[in-house]
């Protein structure tokens, strides 16, 4: 029973095909006959396929030299240029800069004892001497101590205006005075004012005139105080 179980399986009862024992070396033949036929034929009929470069005149390859290198071309020799330097000084005067002109000759005078000058005709022995410079003008020093008050030489009385005797309005103005070494009166200021007085009394005091006040032998204006008084009568 168990045999029996088994017997599909181990004698079928279908069978593929009716294949016999030649079949498979008939086809491997068949196959190397079609691949040999494909393969080699073309390779024998070499001779059939065209030939292009036959059909070429003269065949024959150009061959073009290699171009030689262009020489540089030829520059004048140009010296360097130095680099401008924008602090330097120019060494080249500007256009429309007018030149200076020379300075005017000093002041000489000539001076000899013993030449003479006859019409246009000047003496060869004159000697140029340049003129000292004119000396500064002495400042005025107040008076005192060695520097004596000068004595007035002339007068004015002032003219007591018509307002202030109106007004009833008397009194002294001071005033400061410069005395020239000439001994007139060269400035005033007033120091104590009457405003309806001040006027007269710097018209009188301009008028006056003193003698020249002397230190170390040599005039010198001086700077004193002068008093002028109305009185009402």
């Amino acid at each position: 029973m168990p045999r029996d179980l088994f017997g599909d399986v181990t004698r079928p009862s279908i069978t593929v095909g009716t294949r016999k024992w030649y079949t498979v070396p008939l086809s491997l033949l068949s196959h190397s006959v079609v691949v040999a036929a494909v393969v080699i034929v073309p390779l024998l009929a070499t001779d059939v396929l065209p030939a292009p470069w036959e059909q070429i005149e003269n065949p024959y390859i150009i061959i073009v030299p290699p171009t030689p290198p262009q020489p540089p071309p030829i520059r004048d020799h140009v010296p360097p240029q130095p680099l401008a330097n924008p602090d330097a000084a120019p060494v080249v005067a500007p256009e429309g800069i007018e030149p200076e002109r020379p300075a005017p000759p000093p002041d000489v005078s000539w001076q000899n004892s013993t030449s003479t000058v006859i019409g246009d005709a000047i003496d060869p022995n004159l000697v140029a001497v340049a003129l000292p410079p004119p000396p500064k003008p002495q400042e005025p020093v107040r008076v005192g101590g060695s520097v004596r008050t000068p004595l007035k030489i002339r007068d004015a009385q002032p003219a007591y205006p018509p307002l202030a005797i109106a007004a009833r309005i008397g009194g002294s103005v001071i005033l400061e005075a410069t005395i020239g070494a000439d001994g007139r009166v060269t400035n005033l200021r007033v120091l104590r004012s009457i405003p309806l007085l001040d006027q007269a009394a710097l018209d009188a005091v301009r008028q006056w005139e003193y003698t020249p006040t002397m230190l170390n032998g040599v005039p010198v204006p001086v700077i004193m105080t002068v008093t002028v008084t109305f009185t009402l009568k």
